[in-house]
């Protein structure tokens, strides 16, 4: 009996040494979405393109689309920041009407949006809602300041969006001059692209700035909307500024949902570049433009 009870306990512990020495392999994995729009030569929306039609890589390495969504009608989460500072003061009244009339015409009971306003500090003047009503109280509730924290106010409202299901996108109207110091281009952009969050930047009164691509001024806000897969708008007079809005709310209701499985690769945080293109003469639009988040920071794994 004593025999039999030893070799038992012999077998047991064989076999717990055993499993501890099998390897275990896990593979893990990221959903990735991504929002695109396409335009055509004339910059109208391309509305007609399939699954088919798309090709996804992840630094250069083709990605099989998962999921496939034309004119996505995924909710709507909005963060609207109004720049109150001194220097684009004398345009409040036509900005809250122009913005008015496009959360009017725009939101649907699943949608929700959010009301800020930065001048030398952020204030959160509504929260996010999905009440039209609210919001236009909020627009004629604005106070202004003097200096501008527009950095600061992308990073924030990023925060704010970060982990909300459906679509992300700031709308930033500014003259884009950040006067504060404390929050960096760089600070704002990786805060959006974190968030999987798009800038609409609709510059008002431009700052004058050199040419080409700096951070100073209106550059700013074109900068960081074609870094994130938003879009710049200028408005400098009220019928800009309503044409401004119009194609603000084209553009948010044609956008195609793209997704597919990223596995996990050793580097955490750092940046992974995703390029999507449309296949020549595909539904014989002609020449179509994308525009598109260019990518994401890798995430830590959840046992790091």
């Amino acid at each position: 009996m004593r025999r039999w009870l030893a070799a038992l306990l012999l077998l047991g512990a064989g076999l717990a040494q055993a499993q501890q020495q099998v390897p275990t392999f896990r593979v893990n994995v990221r959903l990735v979405n991504v929002y695109v729009n396409a335009t055509d030569a004339a910059g109208a929306p391309v509305a007609n393109l399939t699954r088919e039609d798309f090709r996804v890589s992840e630094d250069n390495v083709a990605q099989e689309i998962k999921i496939f969504e034309k004119q996505s009608e995924q909710p709507l989460n909005i963060v609207l920041a109004v720049d109150t500072s001194g220097s684009v003061r004398k345009d409040w009244q036509p900005e809250i009407a122009a913005a008015t009339r496009f959360l009017h015409g725009l939101m649907r009971p699943v949608d929700k949006v959010a009301l800020m306003e930065f001048s030398t500090h952020v204030r959160e003047v509504v929260p996010f809602t999905n009440n039209p009503k609210l919001l236009a109280a909020g627009l004629k509730d604005l106070r202004g300041g003097y200096a501008t924290a527009m950095y600061q106010t992308v990073q924030l409202a990023s925060q704010d969006l970060r982990g909300m299901a459906g679509r992300k996108i700031i709308v930033v109207i500014s003259d884009g001059g950040d006067t504060t110091h404390g929050t960096t281009y760089q600070d704002a952009f990786r805060a959006a692209i974190g968030a999987e969050a798009s800038v609409y930047s609709i510059i008002d009164v431009p700052v004058e700035a050199s040419a080409g691509r700096e951070l100073g001024g209106e550059h700013a806000l074109i900068t960081l909307a074609e870094d994130t897969g938003g879009k710049f708008y200028y408005a400098g007079d009220p019928d800009k500024l309503e044409a401004a809005f119009r194609q603000l709310s084209s553009d948010l209701r044609t956008q195609y949902l793209i997704g597919y499985y990223a596995p996990e690769r050793p580097a955490a945080d750092e940046f992974r570049r995703i390029a999507i293109t449309v296949k020549p003469g595909a539904a014989a639009s002609g020449q179509i433009n994308l525009r598109y988040r260019p990518g994401y920071y890798a995430p830590h794994s959840a046992s790091e």
